[in-house]
C-alpha cells in the first residue's frame, strides 16, 4: 500500500520547546475549516486515524501529514512559511515540503525502528494486566502482542488488509509520562517487524497529540 505524506519541519536557529499538543492547537485554531485536523479523541483513532499528526523531535517542531492531510500541509505551506505560537514566531523550514509517496505494509524483509517519541501502548484493562505478570519474560511478551494488535489496528484504519501474520520482536522500556494531566505508562525503545512503516508516523493511542512516532534505524534483514 502506498501512502502520500508530507513532513513540515521548524528552522532549528529557533528551537520551540513547548509540547506538541501546543503546535497542534496552533492548526486547529488557524485552520478550523479543515476538518482533516479535528480528531477530539485520539484514542478512538481505529475509527478515524489522524492524517495531521504534531510532534516535538528533539526539541524540533515536526507535523506530519497522511494522504488528505499531506495535501493540506502543502497548502498551508504554500499559503505562509510562520506560525505563532504565544510571543515567539517560528518559520517553517525550506526542506521536506514536497510530496512523498511511501510503502506501508507487510514486507519479506524485517524493517527496524525505534521510537522517536514514548508509544502510549494500554488502555486501563491491559495496564493493569501488565502490572499483575510477574517476571521479565512474561511482560515483554505481552507488550509484543500489544504491539502486534497496535500494527493490525492502524493497518484496519487506513484501510489496508494485513494478508499473513505479523512478526514482531522488541527491546522496550516502560516509564511514567504525562498525558493531558494524567499519569500514564508509555514506552520508549527498538522494535523489530517484518511490516513498512513510514517515519515519524504514529502508532497507538493519542498519536495527534505527539506520541508513538517511529523512526526507521539499521538496515534491512532479508527473511529466511
Amino acid at each position: 500500500m502506498i501512502l502520500h505524506t508530507l513532513t513540515l519541519t521548524f528552522d532549528r536557529s529557533r528551537p520551540i520547546h513547548g509540547p506538541a499538543p501546543e503546535l497542534r492547537t496552533f492548526f486547529v485554531t488557524k485552520f478550523a475549516e479543515y476538518a482533516e485536523l479535528h480528531r477530539q479523541d485520539a484514542d478512538t483513532f481505529i475509527h478515524r486515524y489522524p492524517v495531521v499528526q504534531c510532534k516535538m523531535i528533539r526539541d524540533v517542531p515536526t507535523v506530519i501529514g497522511i494522504n488528505e492531510g499531506a495535501v493540506f500541509l502543502k497548502q498551508l505551506a504554500d499559503e505562509s512559511r510562520e506560525i505563532q505560537l504565544g510571543p515567539g514566531t517560528y518559520r517553517i523550514a525550506e526542506h521536506d515540503i514536497s510530496m512523498r509517496d511511501e510503502e506501508f505494509g507487510l514486507s519479506d524483509t524485517i524493517h527496524s525502528y525505534e521510537f522517536a517519541t514514548p508509544w502510549v501502548a494500554f488502555t486501563q484493562e491491559n495496564y493493569k494486566r501488565f502490572y499483575l505478570l510477574t517476571g521479565k519474560p512474561a511482560r515483554d511478551e505481552f507488550v509484543r502482542k500489544i504491539l502486534v494488535d497496535t500494527i493490525l489496528s492502524l493497518s484496519k484504519s487506513l484501510g489496508y488488509n494485513v494478508p499473513v501474520p505479523v512478526s514482531c520482536d522488541t527491546n522496550l522500556h516502560f516509564q511514567k509520562d504525562r498525558l493531558k494531566g494524567v499519569s500514564v505508562m508509555t514506552f520508549t525503545g527498538k522494535f523489530q517487524v517484518n511490516f513498512q512503516i513510514p517515519d515519524y508516523l504514529g502508532i497507538g493511542k493519542s498519536v495527534s497529540q505527539g506520541f508513538g512516532a517511529v523512526r526507521r534505524i539499521f538496515r534491512e534483514i532479508r527473511k529466511g
